[in-house]
């Protein structure tokens, strides 16, 4: 993201969200708000995602990463979850269609990127919910716990963080300096999040997909720089605590999104992971 602008790939992302409501009415995932918050008309929007029909793949990937971590999430406030933590909210909706009256939500996110957000909510006559509180962080000064604290985060209560759309962004380090801070709370804990197998493990087919999306979000300033493997990931998440992982790859994302689908899924790909925690572990 470039300094003073909010990300232009969170856009996109609200972008392919909005137009999966329109194209594929909302089958995957409805979202009421997603076509508002965008600050588009449904015509442009689906003429635009009609025009890059390449871009599909991706739509459907966007839609059913946001099923699949509000899934866990309703599992988890039915658990006794009281706090949510988006990280990298963009133009996310949940907090504003929160279902529970008894979950706090903080937003996490580049000060440029949530001015713009509330802009884009003030001229979508979005309301802002009073169990929703902002948290600011600027990581080249501050680090996610500093702006969790000054925001009133509670790190004895039960929290749900979804991390969509983030992780290739970010160094390994940054990464698990994330997944660290998450595993050594003191309550219990649950984090979803999306990731990409290393490019080299892909088919020539996949290899050139992902070629042309890489240069996309390369054009506009915010490159993937983080392939993670499972063989190296699951037993880390162990290390750190974690107790549970649940790691969808694209055969089982075709399995339970996609089950009419004729072609056969690639085997390296696109992964959703949920991973949980049930008691503090400091082993960081």
């Amino acid at each position: 993201m470039q300094t003073g602008q909010p990300s232009r790939t969170a856009f996109a992302a609200a972008a392919h969200r909005a137009a999966h409501q329109l194209l594929e009415k909302g089958s995957l995932f409805p979202d009421p708000l997603a076509i508002r918050i965008l600050g588009q008309s449904p015509e442009v929007i689906a003429q635009e995602a009609e025009a890059t029909p390449s871009r599909a793949r991706m739509r459907l990937f966007i839609a059913a990463r946001t099923r699949f971590a509000e899934d866990a999430l309703a599992a988890a406030v039915a658990e006794g979850v009281t706090q949510l933590v988006v990280l990298g909210a963009g133009l996310d909706t949940f907090a504003y269609r929160n279902p529970y009256p008894t979950l706090r939500v903080f937003e996490v996110d580049h000060p440029a990127t949530q001015t713009w957000k509330r802009q884009r909510l003030a001229e979508a006559a979005i309301p802002i919910p009073a169990a929703l509180t902002y948290a600011p962080v600027d990581f080249e000064a501050q680090t996610l716990a500093q702006g969790l604290e000054t925001a009133g985060f509670d790190p004895t209560q039960p929290t749900f963080f979804t991390w969509l759309g983030v992780v290739p962004y970010l160094t390994p380090e940054a990464m698990d300096a994330t997944l660290s801070f998450i595993a050594s709370l003191p309550a219990p804990a649950h984090v979803v999040f999306d990731y990409s197998d290393p490019p080299e493990t892909f088919t020539p087919e996949l290899r050139e997909f992902h070629n042309l999306r890489a240069a996309r979000v390369a054009a506009l300033g915010e490159s993937w720089i983080n392939f993670p493997s499972a063989e190296a990931l699951h037993p880390r998440l162990r290390a750190l605590g974690f107790t549970k992982i649940e790691d969808l790859g694209p055969p089982e994302i075709s399995a339970r999104y996609f089950p009419n689908r004729t072609s056969t899924p690639h085997a390296k790909g696109a992964h959703m992971l949920y991973a949980s925690k049930n008691k503090s572990n400091n082993k960081v």
